[in-house]
């Protein structure tokens, strides 16, 4: 009998050192005269059946990754491998094959549906540009495919504006499961909606995740909302990681001051466990001209000379929880 090592399998989505840059333009011959920094050198994996939150302030690049790893954007520099392949090497058919396969649900649920077309129409559109089953098999689909979201059968020929902001964004999520995808970009779905309903699409996210083994990208900014259903946790700042590690983890025992500034500002259903709120100085800084060495340290309560010259590298502090800080990996 031989000893084997156990394989480790690989994960369904693995982004390395990703980049993307924007031009930024000016002058007579309009040549490119800086860059917009929204991604720099981030790196991270999401397993098969895993949802892995993304959080950060407004402008921090979350948005970024998630479009850029589903090839709405392009990498400035760094790799996205998708079930092992790199998706900038994906030929035409290979790219079709891999939009069915990961599908996106967007943050304003009004703005992505065509206001002119009815659910019937805005469902069965991507069976019909997949040849997924005939005409009377894309009825029954789209059906099928309302009761998952909780949306009755006789809303099929409805349009956008006769729905609530919630049923819209049910929409939308119907339109991303149509063609019954592998993995989701759920790019802020829920930070349009009430507080009230924000808890029944969360929950809907849940029940959906659990019964067809998706894998999932959650960007919020809201960690209250990421806790529910994230199995892990990106924490972004300013185009870069600044912390990784299991929900539970993270929430229990934050290690970057960034990470514990957003904790300390998530109400706490127990008052009598008091948090001690950090205010953090200041705005974020632009991504056109980013602070030297760590980007978070004009905001920081912890800084110290050097993180002026070092760009922190994330460091392995316990077994899964990763932390981007010169002072607190040390």
């Amino acid at each position: 009998m031989t000893d084997e090592k156990p394989t480790m399998t690989p994960p369904l989505l693995d982004v390395r050192n990703l980049e993307k840059f924007f031009p930024i333009r000016g002058g007579v011959l309009n040549r490119v005269v800086n860059h917009v920094k929204a991604v720099n050198d981030v790196s991270f994996t999401v397993a098969r059946g895993e949802v892995v939150g993304l959080v950060g302030e407004s402008g921090s690049g979350k948005t970024t990754v998630g479009r850029t790893v589903l090839r709405l954007e392009h990498e400035t520099g760094g790799s996205i491998l998708f079930d092992g392949k790199a998706t900038s090497e994906l030929r035409h058919s290979q790219m079709h094959h891999f939009r069915k396969r990961a599908q996106i649900v967007f943050q304003d649920p009004y703005a992505s549906l065509n206001p002119r077309e009815s659910v019937r129409t805005i469902i069965s559109r991507a069976l019909k540009i997949h040849d997924i089953g005939t005409a009377a098999d894309r009825e029954e689909r789209t059906l099928g495919i309302l009761e998952k979201v909780g949306l009755p059968g006789d809303y099929i020929d409805r349009f956008p504006h006769e729905f609530s902001g919630g049923q819209r964004q049910r929409i939308g999520i119907a339109r991303a499961l149509a063609v019954e995808p592998e993995f989701i970009v759920a790019d802020e779905p829920v930070s349009a909606l009430d507080v009230s309903i924000q808890a029944q699409v969360i929950n809907l996210l849940e029940d959906l995740k659990a019964q067809l083994n998706l894998t999932m990208l959650f960007i919020a900014h809201d960690l209250a909302v990421v806790e529910h259903i994230s199995d892990r946790v990106v924490v972004m700042y300013l185009g870069r990681i600044m912390e990784i590690a299991p929900t539970r983890k993270l929430y229990s025992t934050p290690n970057h001051p960034y990470t514990k500034a957003l904790m300390s500002a998530v109400p706490r259903p127990t008052p009598e466990k008091h948090r001690e709120r950090i205010v953090l100085k200041g705005d974020i800084p632009s991504p056109v001209n980013p602070p030297s060495g760590c980007v978070f340290r004009t905001r920081c309560p912890i800084a110290i000379a050097d993180c002026a010259n070092i760009v922190p590298p994330l460091k392995e502090i316990s077994a899964g929880h990763f932390s981007a800080c010169i002072r607190t990996t040390n």
